[in-house]
């Protein structure tokens, strides 16, 4: 299976349409190429798009852990998936990503980053990417510290 890897620069047209980049979009499954889900991110600043079987597995992975019976797992299932919604790919392989969501990422200037993210795939702000990036020296320390663990 093929991972959604690198960073991909984007501008949004007038109308807040983006591009995905073509490497992204050959990544995503026979069946899968017309739609994804879309949700914004609840520790970084970015929306987070997921193909349809990947959000479907987190979903089914969620709901396994939660009673369905209990008050508050049902408003956590319900807040996390009424966060998301459906992006439409159009015949150009562009998605309308409205403007409350392009603000809340902090995008000023129609210009994205696409992330990947092994099996989904993030937009950011490029200002805000680079921000909340890890210094290389933490990043290193903190790559080897999870490589090590068993």
């Amino acid at each position: 299976m093929s991972r959604f890897i690198g960073k991909y620069e984007a501008k949004a047209d007038v109308k807040g349409r983006i591009f995905i980049p073509s490497t992204y979009r050959k990544l995503l499954p026979d069946g899968e190429r017309e739609h994804v889900v879309m949700r914004k991110d609840g520790e970084n600043n970015c929306l987070v798009i997921f193909p349809e079987h990947v959000w479907n597995e987190i979903l089914d992975d969620l709901k396994s852990k939660l009673d369905e019976w209990n008050p508050t797992d049902q408003l956590l299932l319900m807040q996390y998936v009424s966060d998301a919604e459906w992006l439409d790919i159009d015949s150009q392989g562009r998605v309308l990503i409205t403007k409350k969501n392009m603000q809340a990422i902090g995008v000023e200037n129609s210009e994205v980053l696409f992330v990947g993210m092994s099996d989904r795939f993030t937009v950011w702000s490029k200002s805000q990417y680079e921000q909340a990036k890890i210094p290389p020296t933490d990043f290193a320390k903190l790559l080897k510290e999870r490589m090590m663990k068993l």
